[in-house]
């Protein structure tokens, strides 16, 4: 074995080495490591997840190959070879290692989705998103405005045209509670590379607490079947400075893309159900 471990010992180091920036992130989006504040251990939980992963199916690979190999039928043999009935020490073995590698994943990821999914008591910034057939509506509570957008226009080779994508702003570094709704159906809000998405349920007011860390430019999408235009139901987020921000917001106030004040259930197809407030009301006079 000291002769096996050595060479395949130094193989997977020169394999590990080699593996380029992609390959280390888990193949996530390239804008996503430092995306928000949660992104790094979202990718760590991942990353580390497949390596553990690719350890267990490499040993039981070689295990599973070198039985075949070694209990293989030889010339001149006939019948069955000895059969084991049970060995306890293997069969404890499978036993004990699989629990322990359930209970290991599954105490990382509660730790990681504990920190993902705490709510801010005081959240710098505030916005509240409508999903609706097939497009997306953008309350800026702390700004006190809004906007109204429709689904993404595609052109002639069925590509999205970038002047038709709703476009959801966020100041970077600032603690932000996006407040997730839906006007219809069940929509899902998933901002790609904040690695990070959520239903929106009609009725239910759901919550996304992120810091958006890194000045750039994200897609966003519905990650929901949502209905025969699902495919064009696309937003981009744009994270900018605070003074980049704040000069943007009064830009589009002035063009009319933003529109003073908010928007709230009124425009909801479904008029029978309890939204945001009055729905949390709701529930608890049920209990």
């Amino acid at each position: 074995m000291k002769w096996v471990a050595a060479p395949a010992a130094v193989g997977a180091a020169l394999l590990l080495a080699g593996c380029t920036a992609e390959q280390q992130r888990g193949f996530l989006p390239p804008n996503s490591t430092n995306a928000t504040d949660h992104t790094p251990a979202i990718t760590a939980l991942w990353v580390n997840s497949w390596i553990v992963l690719l350890v267990v199916g490499v040993i039981t690979w070689s295990l599973i190959i070198w039985a075949t190999i070694a209990y293989r039928r030889r010339k001149g043999q006939t019948g069955l070879p000895v059969q084991l009935r049970y060995n306890m020490p293997i069969e404890t073995f499978f036993t004990v290692v699989p629990v322990i590698l359930v209970l290991g994943f599954f105490g990382f990821t509660a730790q990681t989705m504990d920190r993902i999914e705490a709510r801010y008591e005081n959240p710098e910034n505030v916005v509240e998103v409508f999903g609706k057939r097939w497009a997306w509506d953008f309350n800026y509570v702390t700004d006190d405005v809004h906007f109204q957008g429709v689904q993404v226009q595609f052109d002639e080779n069925h590509e999205p045209t970038e002047e038709t994508y709703p476009v959801l702003y966020l100041p970077v570094d600032k603690t932000t509670e996006i407040r997730i709704e839906s006007r219809d159906v069940i929509h899902s809000f998933w901002i790609v590379e904040f690695l990070y998405k959520k239903d929106m349920i009609p009725g239910q007011t759901n919550y996304m607490s992120i810091t958006p860390t890194q000045v750039g430019e994200y897609l966003g999408k519905c990650a929901e079947l949502c209905g025969e235009y699902h495919s064009q139901m696309l937003f981009k987020v744009v994270v900018l400075p605070q003074d980049e921000y704040e000069a943007k917001m009064s830009e589009l106030l002035a063009q009319g893309v933003l529109k003073p004040g908010l928007v709230g259930a009124e425009y909801n197809a479904n008029q029978d159900l309890f939204f945001g407030d009055e729905a949390t009301a709701a529930n608890e006079n049920q209990r």
